[in-house]
């Protein structure tokens, strides 16, 4: 991973050989779809093989379709496998670690995946790895989580909280596009062009408002029951976002980076806000129990670099 980082950037940089894009991008591919596997109970030489196959084939033919196949492909295994290297957090401190580790890993594969140059139309190429990260990881959860039975009647309402919060956020922002008034249009555009004007970017919404807050409060819920990972699934809310936002040839490095970094800060505090709310109605009360209750969150997990299955 590190050999192919060092590629991309010095491809980003413009220093180094021409092939350094192509190169850095399969080798980060190979490499987080092997972790990917080693840390899913995987076959990781298969998974790793065919990652380095499809990627060759992909580069050497150097057709539009397969390149575009090639980084859709790297997004969605970088943004699930950012969400599966998390590690429980007993305290927020801890989980914002954790959330900072997923988007770290996720922007790595943003590289890898502008470094295949995909020709691509943006929404559609959002759309489908969102919609592809979202299939992986529940499939992967739904192991890890012990089945839709692990669910408990609070696990249900959570997951259906999630799921109402990604399709009102995604189904706004199309209806907005497609049928919104221009009044509306033009006064929810002046918000995000006094943002990039003033704060050099605007966050992504459905990072800001789900994805961080879904991955800090699953982990901080991981330290103490397993329904956590379903609460985690929504996290490639903010991961898959990441993993693409090179992508938009209009959008620049430097308001790509402020973006996801303003998302992150706003659904950290977002995050935080959910955590005690959960804290104040199952937790003890008071300073001395919030501590008790912290002491007593030790949910045993596989350490990062293990297997969890």
């Amino acid at each position: 991973m590190l050999a192919g980082l060092v590629a991309l950037v010095g491809c980003l940089v413009e220093v180094g050989p021409s092939w350094a894009c192509s190169a850095g991008a399969v080798t980060v591919a190979t490499a987080f779809s092997w972790a990917l596997a080693v840390r899913t109970g995987g076959r990781p030489i298969v998974v790793g093989g065919l990652a380095l196959v499809l990627g060759l084939v992909a580069v050497i033919s150097d057709d539009d379709a397969l390149r575009t196949g090639a980084a859709v492909l790297t997004c969605v295994v970088s943004a699930v496998f950012a969400v599966m290297a998390t590690v429980p957090a007993v305290r927020f401190v801890a989980a914002v670690r954790e959330v900072l580790v997923a988007i770290v890993l996720a922007g790595i594969g943003a590289l890898a995946t502008v470094g295949f140059e995909p020709v691509v139309q943006v929404d559609r190429f959002e759309y489908a790895t969102l919609g592809l990260a979202l299939l992986g990881v529940f499939a992967l959860v739904y192991r890890l989580g012990a089945g839709l039975h692990g669910l408990g009647r609070r696990g249900i309402v959570i997951v259906l909280i999630g799921t109402g919060v990604l399709a009102l956020t995604l189904a706004y922002a199309e209806l907005l596009r497609r049928y919104g008034t221009p009044g509306l249009v033009t006064s929810l555009l002046d918000v995000v062009v006094w943002s990039r004007h003033h704060l050099g970017a605007f966050p992504r919404p459905i990072e800001t408002v789900l994805g961080v807050p879904a991955l800090a409060w699953g982990v901080h819920m991981r330290a103490r029951r397993r329904q956590g990972w379903w609460v985690c699934a929504f996290g490639v809310a903010a991961t898959v976002p990441v993993a693409h936002s090179l992508v938009n040839p209009t959008v620049t490095l430097t308001e790509s980076v402020l973006s996801v970094t303003y998302g992150a800060v706003v659904g950290l505090v977002i995050g935080f806000v959910v955590i005690r709310l959960d804290l104040a109605f199952t937790g003890p009360r008071g300073r001395r129990g919030r501590r008790a209750e912290e002491a007593g969150a030790l949910r045993p997990e596989p350490g990062r670099t293990r297997a969890l299955l």
